[in-house]
Parts: structure tokens; C-alpha cells; sequence
């Protein structure tokens, strides 16, 4: 060995392991690491993780302790790509580097996270997924709707297990359950289920059944689309979501009434096992047959006690015998006795009924008759006579108020008439036309406006000049104030002439000309 070799400090296996451990540490104390998840078997018996994480030149040692595993809001899964984040140390054990994992994330999911809880918030501040608005799903439906790919496992299990356990009509709505446009294939499924008619040919469904396998957070994220959350809250037939497996969640699960953590469940909830509900049935009659059985045995006992308690007939009846048998000797003798009263009654009574008698009463109401009938003819005819003398009475009236309405109609028109004549006279005088009569002139700008002050009037302008007989059109040449002399000569076209006046429109001799 070289001398400069025999110098070298020694060290012992521990001591050169803590030293590479003190190093790793320090040099890596927190790190984050991305790869895929490897030979990963679950928890170990003592709640410990250990599995390992790789690409494609190397391989990194994990664990999870059990304490941050039960924290761990995303669990790993055999092959699933994450991002890591812990301490980097070494396990003296085995001579190897490792990773102690603190909190785990899917890699490259960080943004769909962020956004996924915000869409969450978003949806809860709504109330899509408040308990009130979730209904009961139905206990026997008679035809239920899956929302599913045809191809996949899915429908296959869940056709089967609805077969074991009560069949039922089952009809399916193909769709994408991945990638682009399968969010909107899932909600027109939902809609269209609950745009279908309860009469129709294809009777809509009274169960919906929303399946998929599982995946990782992008192959799910689908179901996390506001238009598959919007359509399952809005859903009228109550829904069962059942997407991905136990540990995956996505937003159509909050919105659904029932979630399912496999698509075999939510089979399962769909429908009770026939065979489970068959021996209840059976019990159940099996219970209610023994029940009227001991309730007939219990009214037999009773209705034997209560026979012991009565009487015997025979000496119940023996009274009411002995009283017919006396009766009996008594009644032909009081059958004789009641006829021959009968009888005296009748001879009495047919003494006085004799047909002199008879007349004598049919004579005396007769006598009666007759002068009820003469009194009834007077009182007839005074009651005619007093009728017609009101209704001669009434019809004078009728003619004295007809007579008098007349003449007062003719008065009340003349009284208007002349109301009228002097409301016209009175609006002669106070209306401009009077003045224009009298040989004023009503000027008005180009708009029709009345001019009231020469300062409104600005040389050029177009003026309307309206006289009693017509109107003049002019255009102002200058402005003067009242009092000064006129410095410019309207200019006159030899082919204007003035009108002539209406006769009978106006006093004296008319206008003048507007510039003479």
C-alpha cells in the first residue's frame, strides 16, 4: 500500500454512511422531482408507503410516511407521473439515496388543480351542489339511462350486474368519455334523456347512470366541465354519478343526486338484488299468516270465554214464551169485543147520515157558493172601474209633463242659442282678425313666428305679412328704431301691384301699401 494511502483517515461502515447522509442533506434538503410512480403495492403493514420513481435513465427510491400519507390529498397510483416534493436522504439500510415524500401532485396538473377548485367555489357559491337541490333516486326504476362509451368495460359490468341482481330496461346513450368534445357529447346525453317523453315510442328514463373507468386527472377532466356539472344539476331525472373508481373525484359528482365510487356500484344502487327482495317477500307473508293466525286464535279464545259468560238460551227464552202463550188465550176475545165497539161506533154514525140530511147540507152550500159569487163579481167590477179611472188619471199626467217638458227644451235651447251669439261677438272683439280689420298687419318671421319688436328682425330676412283681406311675403331691408327717418328706398318690381280689397271684409277704405 503507498504511504499516501496509509494516511487516509479511517472510518467505519456507520460513520461513512452518516457522513454521506449529513451530505445529501445538506446539499439537498428540499427538492422536487418528477417521474413516473413504480412498484407501488399500497401501505405496508406498519401504514408505511414505499415505492419508486423513474424515467427513462434512472431510478430514485420513495417513501411516504404514514403520518403524511393519511394527509395526502392525491393518493399515487401504479404508473401515474408525478410531481414530488420532500427531503432527499439516504437509507444507511441498503446503502442507497431516497426521496421522503411530503406531499405528492399529478405532473403537469398543478394549473387543472388551481382551476379545478376554483370552478368548485365558482359552482358552490351557486348552489349546484347543495343538498336541497339532490332528489331520491327511485327504489325499482323500470327503465334506467347510461351515459357511457359503448365499447369500454363499463357498460359491460354494468348490464351484468343489473342481470344478477333485477333486471330492468336499460337504454344507452353513446358518448366520448376522453378528449376533446366528449364534455359536450356527456351533456346533450343528460339533456336529451330529459327532453324525451314519458309517453313516447322510447319511454324516458326514470333512473341516469353517468359511467367511466378510471385515469388520471386529464383523462377525467371531462366530468369536470361546467357544461356536464350545469346539465347534472339540472336534471330532472335523478342521476347517479359513477366516474372513475374509488379515490377519484370530479365536479359532476357534487351536482349528482347519488355519487358511485365504481360503475359497479352505481349498478348496484340502481336496483335491490330480485333474489334479497323475493325472501323478504316470502318472509314477510310467512309473518303476516302467522299474525292472522294468532289473532284468529286469540278472537276464538275470547269468543269461547264470552260464550261461557252468557246465558242458556232456553231459559232466556222461557219468559218471553210463557207471556205469548197468555197472550194468545187473550187476543179471540178481544177481537170479539174490539168489533162489536167497532160496530156500535159505525150504527151510531150511520143513523145520521141519511140522504135528507145529506141535501139539506149540499142545498146549504150551494146558497153559500152563490152569494160568495155575486160578492166577488161587484168587487170585480169596482176594481176594473178603479183601475181605469188611475189609468186616465196617469195618462193626463203623462201629457201635462210632455206638454211642459217641450216648452221648457224650447226654452233651455233659446237660453243656449243666445249664449252662444254672445260668446261669438265677444270672440270678434277680441280676436286679431278685428285688429287687421281696422287696417293693422300681422308680421311673422319664415318659421311663422309672430314678430313683436323690430330688434327680432335682421336686415335679409324673410318676412309674412298677413292683412285682414291676405298675406304679402317681403324681406326686410334694413332696421330703424322707432322715430327714425328712412334711409333706404324699398326697391319696387314693376310688375307688383297691390290687391284690391274684398268689399264687405273691412272698414273705410282698405290697406294701404306696405311701402307708399
Amino acid at each position: 500500500m503507498p504511504e499516501s494511502q496509509a494516511n487516509v483517515a479511517e472510518f467505519t461502515v456507520s460513520e461513512l454512511s452518516a457522513a454521506l447522509r449529513r451530505t445529501v442533506e445538506d446539499a439537498y434538503g428540499y427538492v422536487r422531482v418528477r417521474g413516473e410512480i413504480s412498484g407501488y403495492k399500497g401501505p405496508s403493514p406498519s401504514g408505511h408507503v414505499y415505492f419508486r420513481l423513474k424515467d427513462d435513465k434512472a431510478v430514485l427510491e420513495s417513501v411516504v410516511w404514514k403520518g403524511v400519507f393519511g394527509r395526502l390529498r392525491f393518493k399515487p397510483e401504479e404508473g401515474l407521473e408525478v410531481i414530488a416534493s420532500g427531503k432527499l436522504t439516504t437509507f444507511a439500510g441498503s446503502s442507497k439515496y431516497q426521496i421522503v415524500i411530503e406531499a405528492i401532485e399529478p405532473a403537469g396538473v398543478g394549473a387543472l388543480m388551481a382551476l379545478l377548485e376554483e370552478r368548485k367555489r365558482k359552482l358552490t357559491a351557486e348552489g349546484l351542489f347543495d343538498e336541497a337541490r339532490k332528489q331520491l333516486i327511485p327504489y325499482l326504476p323500470e327503465v334506467i339511462g347510461v351515459v357511457t362509451s359503448p365499447t369500454g368495460a363499463v357498460i359491460r359490468d354494468i348490464l351484468h350486474r343489473l342481470a344478477d341482481r333485477f333486471p330492468r330496461h336499460v337504454i344507452v346513450w353513446p358518448v366520448k368519455v376522453q378528449g376533446d368534445g366528449s364534455a359536450e357529447q356527456v351533456a346533450a346525453a343528460i339533456r336529451g334523456f330529459n327532453a324525451m317523453s314519458e309517453d313516447g315510442r322510447i319511454r324516458r328514463p326514470d333512473l341516469l347512470i353517468v359511467a367511466r373507468g378510471g385515469g388520471s386527472l386529464e383523462d377525467l377532466w371531462s366530468f369536470n366541465e361546467e357544461i356536464v356539472v350545469r346539465a347534472a344539476a339540472d336534471s330532472m331525472i335523478p342521476l347517479i354519478s359513477a366516474v372513475g373508481h374509488e379515490t377519484d373525484f370530479t365536479l359532476i359528482d357534487f351536482a349528482a343526486d347519488k355519487r358511485a365510487p365504481t360503475p359497479t356500484a352505481a349498478a348496484e344502487m340502481a336496483v335491490p338484488v330480485r333474489a334479497d327482495l323475493i325472501a323478504e317477500l316470502m318472509s314477510k307473508a310467512r309473518r303476516a299468516l302467522a299474525c292472522w293466525q294468532r289473532a284468529q286464535d286469540h278472537r276464538r279464545t275470547e269468543l269461547r270465554a264470552a260464550a261461557r259468560a252468557l246465558p242458556n238460551a232456553e231459559e232466556l227464552l222461557a219468559g218471553p214464551r210463557q207471556r205469548l202463550d197468555a197472550c194468545a188465550e187473550r187476543l179471540p176475545r178481544a177481537l170479539r169485543a174490539n168489533a162489536q165497539i167497532h160496530h156500535t161506533q159505525f150504527s151510531r154514525v150511520s143513523g145520521r147520515l141519511s140522504p135528507q140530511l145529506l141535501r139539506t147540507a149540499v142545498e146549504r152550500r150551494r146558497v153559500r157558493l152563490d152569494a160568495c159569487t155575486q160578492r166577488l163579481g161587484t168587487a170585480l167590477k169596482t176594481y176594473r172601474e178603479t183601475q181605469l179611472n188611475r189609468v186616465t188619471h196617469a195618462r193626463d199626467r203623462v201629457t201635462a209633463l210632455a206638454e211642459r217638458s217641450h216648452r221648457a227644451l224650447q226654452a233651455l235651447i233659446a237660453t243656449r242659442e243666445a249664449r252662444l251669439e254672445r260668446s261669438y261677438q265677444l270672440l270678434r272683439a277680441f280676436s286679431y282678425q278685428s285688429v287687421l280689420e281696422r287696417g293693422f298687419a300681422l308680421v311673422r318671421d319664415g318659421s311663422g313666428h309672430p314678430l313683436r319688436s323690430a330688434a327680432a328682425v335682421t336686415p335679409g330676412m324673410p318676412l309674412d305679412i298677413e292683412l285682414a283681406d291676405g298675406c304679402v311675403g317681403a324681406t326686410a331691408q334694413s332696421v330703424r328704431q322707432a322715430g327714425e327717418p328712412a334711409q333706404v328706398q324699398p326697391s319696387i318690381p314693376a310688375s307688383w301691384k297691390p290687391r284690391k280689397p274684398k268689399t264687405g271684409t273691412g272698414g273705410g277704405s282698405g290697406q294701404g301699401s306696405l311701402f307708399g
